[in-house]
C-alpha cells in the first residue's frame, strides 16, 4: 500500500505534510510525492509572460528552463531529506500556460480556472489513474488559498471517484484560514502524530526550497519564519491533520 501525496507544485506536499511524510517513510511505508505542474513549456526559450519574468527574477533565475530545472533539484533534495520518492509530471504551471490564441492565461494565481483549462482536471485524473495500484492511498490538496493549480489538482483527483484524504495547504492556512470550513464541509478530521525529530526533518525539507521562500507570504517569507510557522502549526495538535 503506497501513500501518494499529490502536489500541485514543487513544494506543496512537503510544506503541507512533510512531518507526516517523514514519519511514514521512517516506519517503512512506501511513500511517493507526485508533482503535476512542473513541466517544461514548448516553444522558443525566452517566450514568457511579464508575470513569469517577474517571478523568475524574485526566485533568482534568468530563464524558464533554469527555473524549472533548479526547482526540480530543490524538490529532489527535499524528498531525499524525507526519504521518499518523487515523480515529476509534465503539466505546465499556470504562469506558463497559454490559450489557443497564444495569449497568457494567467497574470495572477489566486483566481478561478480559466475556461481554456476546463479539460485539465480530466487530464490529471487520467494521469493518476494510469499509475495507480488498487490499494494506494491518495492524499490530495484541500486547495486552501484557492491557487488555481491547487483547485485543478483537487478537481482532477475527485474525478477518480475513490476515497481520498486531504492535506491542508501550507502556507495558505496562515493567511486563508477562513476558507478551511467551507472547503472541508462534510469531512472528518484525523490527527496523525508527528514527533519532534520528524518536525525537524519537516523544517529542513521545507528550507530546501530556497528559491520560493521570498514569494510565499508573510508567514513564510524568511527561513526563520518558515521554521516558526511550521513549529506553531505542529504545536496545535502535536501532529498533522488530514481530512476525509
Amino acid at each position: 500500500m503506497r501513500w501518494i501525496y499529490l502536489s500541485p507544485h514543487l513544494d506543496d506536499a512537503v510544506f503541507s505534510a512533510g512531518g507526516l511524510i517523514y514519519e511514514q517513510s521512517r516506519a517503512g511505508l512506501p511513500v511517493e510525492i507526485w508533482t503535476f505542474m512542473c513541466g517544461y513549456p514548448s516553444g522558443p526559450e525566452g517566450e514568457v509572460s511579464q508575470f513569469a519574468q517577474l517571478l523568475h527574477s524574485l526566485w533568482g533565475f534568468s530563464s524558464t528552463e533554469e527555473a524549472i530545472r533548479m526547482r526540480r533539484e530543490e524538490d529532489k533534495r527535499a524528498a531525499a531529506i524525507l526519504g521518499v520518492d518523487t515523480l515529476h509530471l509534465n503539466f505546465l504551471d499556470c504562469i506558463y500556460r497559454r490559450g489557443t490564441n497564444g495569449d497568457w492565461l494567467y497574470s495572477e494565481v489566486f483566481v478561478p480556472p480559466h475556461p481554456e483549462d476546463a479539460g485539465v482536471p480530466a487530464q490529471i485524473a487520467g494521469t493518476i489513474s494510469a499509475r495507480l495500484n488498487p490499494d494506494d492511498v491518495l492524499v490530495c490538496p484541500l486547495s486552501l488559498g484557492s491557487h488555481v493549480d491547487h483547485v485543478l489538482v483537487r478537481q482532477g483527483t475527485e474525478l477518480l471517484g475513490r476515497p481520498l484524504l486531504y492535506f491542508i495547504d501550507v502556507p495558505y492556512i496562515f493567511s486563508c484560514s477562513d476558507e478551511l470550513e467551507p472547503k472541508s464541509a462534510g469531512m472528518q478530521e484525523s490527527v496523525h502524530p508527528v514527533t519532534e525529530s520528524s518536525l525537524s526533518r519537516w523544517k529542513e525539507a521545507a528550507l530546501a526550497y530556497k528559491s520560493q521562500i521570498s514569494t510565499l507570504g508573510e508567514a513564510f517569507d524568511t527561513p526563520e519564519k518558515v521554521q516558526v510557522s511550521l513549529q506553531s502549526y505542529w504545536a496545535e495538535c502535536g501532529g498533522l491533520r488530514l481530512l476525509k
